[in-house]
């Protein structure tokens, strides 16, 4: 299983909350539009900043983790047509994209439930 990580930075003059929203609302809706996000995500997941008053300020606004089989079916979904003409071009809509953040991995799991 192949995972990528993605950390977010609402893109200036933006709050968390305008953010949250056009995240959940408009740009999850077409991602999922597309065909390719049904046939290769296993897997999708954004988590959002809660208040944690003994930790530092979180230098992100969300993080969003997608799940594939392969390598190959990561990029059949990021590189398709689809992708690159239809979300790719929403991204600077409520991103800082100066300050976006990407690892793909595969996870070492240490603890799974109890």
């Amino acid at each position: 299983m192949i995972k990528m990580i993605i950390t977010l930075k609402r893109r200036e003059g933006m709050t968390h909350d305008e953010f949250k929203h056009y995240q959940q609302n408009i740009h999850r809706p077409l991602l999922m539009s597309i065909p390719e996000a049904d046939r290769y995500i296993r897997r999708f997941v954004v988590s959002y900043p809660v208040p944690a008053p003994r930790y530092p300020e979180p230098e992100y606004d969300s993080v969003v983790e997608a799940w594939f089989d392969t390598m190959a079916d990561l990029e059949a979904l990021f590189f398709s047509d689809n992708f690159l003409k239809t979300v790719d071009p929403d991204h600077g809509n409520f991103i800082d994209l100066s300050t976006f953040g990407r690892v793909i991995t595969e996870e070492d799991v240490v603890i799974d439930g109890r």
